[in-house]
This record gives C-alpha cells, structure tokens and sequence, in this order.
C-alpha cells in the first residue's frame, strides 16, 4: 500500500509540471488569435503567478482541516477544470479570468504534496519526485506539439492535458484512505499536541529562522526562474550564437535540472540535506563562472548543464528539510510561506534583469546569478546557525 501512494504522489508531481509550460509553448499560436501583444503573454503568467502566492500562504489552513490527500484531489481538479475552460476560450479576458482557478490550484497542491512527502518519506524520494516534475514540464511542450502539428489548434494541446489531469483526480479520489494510513508518528505526536491550529503569518515570520528560508527560497526561485528566461537571449545576444540554435541550447538546462534530480535521490542516501543544498550552490557558482569567463560557446554550453545540475537538489532539500528546521507542527505553514516566496522571486526578478539587459547590458546574465546566488547562501547558512541543524 505504501508503494501504491508513493506511485499516486509520483503522478500528481508529474501533474504539476505539465500545465506549467504550456503558455510559453502555446502562445506563438494563441497571440495572433486574440489580436493582443506578445507581451500579454506576461499578464495570465502573472495572474496565475498571483494565485499562487494567494493559495500558498492558505495551504495550512486547507491542509489542517481537509488533509493533504483531500487538498490534493481538489486541486489537481480545479486545475483540471482551468485547463478545460483555457481550451474553450475565445478571448483573451476570459483567459485572464481561468487563470486565477488555474494559480489557486496549483498553489495548493503543491505547498500540501511537498509537506506531505517532507514529513513521511525519505530525502531521496523529495529528489526524484522534483525530478518527476522535470518529466511534466518536458512532456507538456511535446503534447502541445503534436496537437499543433496534426492541425488540432493549441485548444486541443490544453483539452488532452485537461483530461490527464480529470483522469489523475480520479485516481487521487480512489487514493485517499491510503492518505490516511499513512502518517508518521511524528506528525501524529505533533498534530495531537497542536490541536490542529494553523499559524498566522505574523506567527510564521517569527519564528526563528522562517525569514531566512523564505529569502533563501526566494533568491532560489529567482535564480532558476532567470535562467529559464533569460538564457538562450544571453547565448545569442551576449554570447554571438544564432538565434535558433541558442533556443535549443536553452534546453540544456533543463536537462541538467532533471538529470540531476535523478543522480540527487541516490546522493542523498549519502549526504545530508544541508550538504546537498552546498553542493548544489557550489555547482551553480561554477556554472555561473563558466558563463562569464571568455572560455568560447562550448564552456558556455557546459556552465548552463552545470548549473542546472547545481540547481536540481537545492529545491528539493530546502523543502525536505523543513521539518527537521521548525518541526513537523510547523512544516506545512512554514512550506506553506516557501512556495509563495518562490512565487514572489518566480513573479519579480526575472523582469528586473529584463530591466538591467536593457538598460546596461545582458552580458551581466551570470553576474546577476553570482549575487542572487551569494544572498541564497548567506540566508541558508543563517537559517542552519539558527536552527541548529547538524549537516
């Protein structure tokens, strides 16, 4: 039974990540027919960035009162059900208006799945179910291109994941007694003598250590968020490779990001989570570095693989180690406080190096990454001093 939940949870990672690129897939055909700017691309991101945030920091409530299966089950369906009504939409307005459902479910799901598996499940696992999350976002695209490719229209690209995500509510549904059975003592201990209260913000941010992680996941978020963005303009504009090709090359990163999801899970049998959270930053320095020094395209090609793999166990370790940090009464409030801080530094910082290129110069790409790299540690080092983590 315990394999056949943590198959379930592995399919509902794999749900979050589908729906995640399929506006920046879809949108080169979705633009012309609304007649708006490319730009507005920008506005349903955001809205659905905003839902998220909102539905983030609401998560301990939710998840208290309704369990993390339950949370789960409704999420994925009221993303299910977005997706469904982006595929009928005729204007670009009732797009915007899908996407605050599609942002509130998404938040939700994923502040409660993370908790969930941080408080009953092994390090490894955190690491290879971000890696299933790698797998969605890599499949989302595909689904969309063949639905463009055999003249089905973008509509049809959101219809199939719509029903993939019906289909894995169903199975979320079925699930849930197994929820139930499976809770660590810890947790019980903790849920009993906390009479299942759910914390204030005001509550949260005092505790010892939660600003920290907060700014630690933020400057995360805005580093990773960044380079999804931003890289394949910097390969072309400030590096001198074809526009074609550094669109390819961008996806290097990914890969690196998902290869090295997979290698972390059997890393973390060996190393604790605050070790694999050095490592990885330690990588992404190095990547960063290979992107700044005029070592020539194919060093540039291998920092972007490098720092995705620096990039793969930080998100994950940051989040399994929570309750370890604050406690497992404290975990889904503070994991809760996580996400929309990535949100925050998903939602803000990679326009302001839009800004920056702009204004001075994109060949400040991987600088920008060495300073929001450089806050990210200070801010983790701060929280294991405060929390007296042993890593």
């Amino acid at each position: 039974m315990v394999h056949l939940l943590l198959a379930v949870i592995y399919l509902a990672f794999i749900s979050l990540g589908l729906p995640d690129s399929l506006l920046g897939s879809a949108w080169p055909s979705m633009q012309p027919e609304f007649g708006v700017p490319v730009s507005y691309a920008g506005i349903i991101s955001m809205i659905i960035a905003l839902g998220t945030v909102v539905s983030s920091l609401q998560s301990d409530r939710l998840t208290r009162k309704l369990g993390a299966g339950l949370v789960t089950a409704l999420s994925v369906l009221l993303t299910a059900l977005a997706l469904l009504g982006f595929s009928l939409s005729r204007s670009f307005w009732a797009l915007c208006l899908l996407a605050i459902p599609y942002g509130l479910g998404a938040g939700s799901v994923d502040a409660a799945l993370n908790n969930y598996v941080a408080l009953n499940y092994a390090s490894r696992h955190m690491s290879w179910l971000h890696c299933m999350w790698g797998v969605g976002t890599t499949v989302g695209p595909y689904i969309m291109e063949y639905a463009l490719t055999g003249g089905y229209g973008w509509n049809m690209g959101y219809r199939y994941i719509a029903i993939l995500q019906f289909f894995l509510t169903l199975i979320i549904f079925c699930s849930l007694p197994l929820w139930k059975k499976r809770v660590s003592q810890t947790q019980a201990a903790d849920d009993a003598a906390d009479a299942g209260r759910a914390l204030s913000l005001k509550e949260i941010v005092r505790i010892p250590g939660a600003k920290d992680v907060m700014i630690a996941f933020f400057c995360y978020c805005a580093a990773e968020s960044t380079v999804m963005l931003w890289a394949s303009s910097y390969l072309a504009l400030g590096r001198g490779v074809g526009t074609e090709a550094a669109a390819g090359y961008a996806s290097l990163f990914f890969i690196g990001i998902t290869v090295g999801r997979a290698l972390s899970g059997f890393l973390t049998m060996r190393f604790a989570d605050a070790q694999m959270i050095r490592m990885g930053q330690a990588l992404v320095a190095l990547g960063a570095v290979m992107l700044l020094l005029p070592l020539g395209t194919g060093a540039a090609l291998a920092g972007l693989v490098v720092i995705g793999l620096g990039c793969a166990p930080i998100y994950p370790c940051i989040i399994h180690s929570t309750p370890e940090h604050f406690g497992a009464e404290n975990s889904q409030a503070l994991i809760g406080v996580q996400m929309a801080s990535a949100y925050v530094g998903t939602l803000a910082m990679p326009p302001l190096f839009g800004l920056i290129a702009n204004h001075i110069s994109i060949g400040l790409f991987p600088i920008f990454l060495l300073v929001v790299l450089a806050a990210m540690a200070l801010m983790h080092e701060r929280l294991v001093r405060k929390t007296r983590t042993k890593a």
